[in-house]
Order: structure tokens, then C-alpha cells, then sequence
């Protein structure tokens, strides 16, 4: 799982991402650019139960020491080529792989069970292959 979080009042989406990953990692990203906008759809049969939205970000310049101790859970540097084989939400494996694969920006939906069986996807653009 990467860092990630709520945004605080009055906060805009880039200095949210900042702030957590500061937070939950001890680093200091600079320059991070968005790469994709999300939303996430939680339904029971035909009824929509929850909603939210996830900006994910871009970046490759940090600065600082990668804490030891996190309270989100343990921390390790990940090789790019096996950041698809890490344990995740099937949904987060799209996201990943589009990030990871293109600088194009990526808009989608994904819509999952209560229990975060996933559905459906909807990629614009779809998944680079």
C-alpha cells in the first residue's frame, strides 16, 4: 500500500499528498505531479453504499531519511519491477500499472462488493499493455 490519506480544511489536493507522505514515510517530496483521479464505489447489490474519491501522485526527487517506525505499518523500498507482485486491492494494481507505465493522466472508476471483491473498471485511457 502506498501512503495516503484525508485531506485537512482548506488544504489543496497536491499539499495533502505532500503532508501525509511526510507524515507517514518521514520524506519530503518534491515536484510531485498527478497522475491520476479516482473514484471508488462500495455497492450492495444495487445500492450504492459508500463513495469516495483518490488523487494519486507522481514522483521521483525526495528529500530526508525514511523513518524506521511508521504507525501506518512497515516500510521498505520497493523495485519498480516488483511493485506489481506486491500483495494490493486488484483495483490498486491497475492504478500501479498505468503509473508506472505511461506520464498520460488516467481518470477511473472502480466499483467493488462491501467485502472489496472488485466488480468493475473503468480506465480513460485503459491499461497500457
Amino acid at each position: 500500500m502506498a501512503p495516503g490519506g484525508k485531506m485537512e480544511p482548506g488544504e489543496s489536493i497536491k499539499e495533502s499528498a505532500v503532508r501525509e507522505f511526510s507524515e507517514e514515510t518521514g520524506l519530503a517530496i518534491k515536484n510531485p505531479e498527478m497522475r491520476g483521479s479516482f473514484t471508488f464505489i462500495i455497492r450492495d447489490g444495487d445500492e450504492t453504499v459508500q463513495e469516495w474519491m483518490m488523487f494519486t501522485f507522481y514522483c521521483t526527487e525526495y528529500e530526508g531519511s525514511l523513518l524506521e517506525e511508521s504507525e501506518e505499518g512497515e516500510l521498505e523500498w520497493v523495485p519498480v519491477a516488483e511493485v506489481l507482485s506486491k500483495p494490493m486491492a486488484e483495483g490498486d494494481r491497475h492504478i500501479f500499472n498505468h503509473i508506472l507505465t505511461s506520464n498520460e493522466q488516467v481518470y477511473g472508476t472502480f466499483v467493488y462488493t462491501p467485502d472489496y471483491q472488485l466488480l468493475d473498471v473503468d480506465l480513460d485511457p485503459t491499461d497500457p499493455e
